[in-house]
């Protein structure tokens, strides 16, 4: 079992400002999760995921090697970059994703039906014409199930790499509990188990290519302040911890070598800093809010069975 850490309240106070301030801001960043009380979200209360997303080492590491993996792709890498303000938000665009991911998650399931129902409108309006002349749209459920399995995948290898290892079925657990809801993108056939997640992958990789918009992408997530300014230091670390999650041949067909990876050295610190931040009870964060909201203790995502790493 693990335990809860709480910190002193002065602490307790500054970095659940810091966690908070990665939400605050963007549309729906007002959102109550603790409200109405006893709504159930999407995915129940007790499923890998609710673990999982409460962690933010492993959401931010697990996000940034989703989007590279995303990137890879000509037909997503188009879209995001011709019709989004990646290019020059790329933090924003990072924080609008989490939130989403946020109310996906654990928010009430009427709000997160409705965030979902808006950004499929959304999709709608954005299509185009790659520079290779493929043509695409946001909505294409081929792309989408490719964008829904990249964040599954990097969460999972997040969490089970630099938090706490994971069981092969706590991974097929994952993959199922966030089918239903990549369908409810638009996603035409997300992966359910590892096996599956796998064959995805190795379906993709003769359509993956390496683009100069992969690097600038990373150079500014580098430079962009996304952290606190006292882990500020650590911004590098945790991104070149997100490049060691792509899978060995990807990243030799994208050109990020070993020197883009993690030091040898700083492998075992983003493993400290994803370990305590699973048990740093934020009161205010979309996770323990939620647990509020079903009537659960404060602590009932920090006191479950903690798996050896492997």
């Amino acid at each position: 079992m693990i335990s809860a850490i709480r910190l002193p309240g002065m602490l307790q106070r500054r970095l659940s400002a810091s966690i908070d301030s990665l939400l605050k801001g963007q549309p729906n960043g007002d959102i109550d999760f603790s409200c109405p009380q006893g709504a159930e979200a999407l995915m129940s209360a007790n499923s890998v995921s609710w673990r999982i997303f409460k962690n933010p080492i492993a959401l931010f590491v697990g996000g940034t090697a989703a989007v590279i993996l995303e990137l890879a792709e000509p037909a997503v890498r188009a879209g995001v970059w011709e019709h989004s303000s990646f290019r020059k938000k790329p933090f924003a665009r990072l924080q609008r994703t989490g939130l989403a991911a946020m109310i996906t998650v654990y928010g009430a399931r009427l709000a997160a039906e409705s965030l979902i129902r808006r950004v499929v409108r959304m999709h709608d309006t954005v299509r185009g014409t790659t520079p290779r002349g493929i043509h695409y749209s946001a909505n294409d459920p081929h792309l989408l199930t490719w964008v829904h399995a990249t964040a599954a995948y990097g969460f999972a290898a997040s969490y089970d790499r630099y938090v706490a290892g994971l069981e092969d079925a706590e991974f097929d657990r994952l993959y199922c509990e966030g089918e239903p809801v990549a369908r409810l993108y638009g996603a035409d056939a997300p992966p359910r188990c590892r096996a599956e997640m796998q064959a995805l992958i190795d379906a993709t990789i003769p359509r993956l290519d390496p683009s100069p918009i992969v690097f600038e992408f990373l150079d500014t997530m580098r430079t962009t302040p996304a952290l606190p300014p006292s882990l500020r230091w650590m911004q590098t670390i945790l991104i070149r911890a997100s490049i060691d999650l792509i899978p060995a041949w990807i990243r030799k067909r994208l050109g990020l070598g070993r020197a883009y990876g993690l030091r040898r050295q700083e492998r075992w610190l983003v493993e400290l800093a994803g370990a305590v931040a699973d048990r740093i009870v934020l009161p205010t964060s979309p996770a323990v809010q939620s647990c509020v909201r079903l009537g659960l203790p404060t602590t009932y995502l920090y006191s479950q069975r903690r798996y050896a790493r492997s």
